[in-house]
């Protein structure tokens, strides 16, 4: 299918269009974001033009039905792009919904594996773009304080060439990938995994296309992210990092508790936090 958006097609087709199919293709741009949930006929009838009128218009768009112009709609969702709502969100629902996410995310066998690999690793490497390095920088935070050798890569400003000639067998590269990923990041994944240290990717179901690029010893640790509301929540993400850091603390043992006492005690002495 197409990746080209109905919008920009009705922009591209409209000089060619009727005066008919112009007003549908009107109702169409008035309803883009829940256009999903109408049946064409419904369509029609908010138009004030026949089926047969709307029909013409998919056509014309380079659609064969609706039901492929709601399957375009879906697919531009299940990229992570953001959508208008009809008003105010109800917050209970968005409760329930969050919780719900939480428990798939923190349900997924993999995180003790996770857990472990993050514990015994020589060196551990976080990696993230966008929206994704929020998550990756908090993860990094978290596990400073339980283990030694966490870094954040790439620094800003910098591409990732430079990063990679510092990864070994032995050390672990935490990759977070969820949706709307930069160009390159599978490649960027097949070279995380030709250094020979084990990956942890952690990201939304749509990464999970990017699973032969990490390996047999690779670690995929799904997380939901979607929402009804216009843009993606990471509150399961965010939960994730709490009980991977959590984990790794106590599989550190003594170690890790005398590590948090020193980096607290530091605090103290350089009054940095209250």
């Amino acid at each position: 299918m197409s990746t080209v958006r109905i919008d920009e097609r009705i922009a591209t087709h409209r000089g060619a269009l009727s005066p008919q199919e112009r007003r549908a293709a009107d109702t169409l741009l008035e309803h883009l974001d829940d256009l999903a949930t109408y049946r064409a006929a419904e369509l029609a009838d908010l138009a004030g033009v026949s089926k047969a009128t709307m029909s013409r218009l998919f056509r014309s768009l380079g659609y064969s039905d609706f039901d492929e112009v709601r399957e375009h709609l879906r697919a531009i969702r299940s990229i992570g792009e953001p959508r208008a709502t009809d008003g105010p969100a109800s917050l209970p629902v968005h409760a329930r919904a969050e919780a719900a996410a939480i428990a798939a995310a923190l349900s997924r066998p993999a995180i003790a594996d996770a857990v472990a690999a993050l514990a015994d690793a020589a060196h551990v490497h976080v990696v993230g773009w966008r929206n994704s390095h929020v998550v990756a920088l908090h993860l990094r935070q978290q596990l400073v304080q339980a283990r030694p050798h966490v870094r954040l890569a790439p620094a800003p400003g910098q591409v990732v060439g430079e990063e990679l000639a510092d990864i070994e067998p032995g050390d672990v590269v935490v990759v977070v990938g969820f949706r709307r990923r930069p160009a390159g990041f599978g490649a960027f994944l097949a070279e995380v995994a030709r250094t020979g240290a084990r990956v942890v990717l952690v990201g939304d179901p749509s990464a999970a296309e990017h699973l032969g690029r990490i390996g047999a010893a690779g670690i995929w640790v799904e997380c939901p992210v979607g929402t009804d509301l216009a843009f993606d929540s990471y509150a399961a993400a965010m939960s994730l990092v709490a009980v991977l850091a959590d984990g790794v603390l106590a599989r550190r043992g003594a170690a890790g508790r005398e590590r948090v006492t020193s980096i607290s005690a530091t605090y103290q002495r350089l009054a940095e936090v209250e």
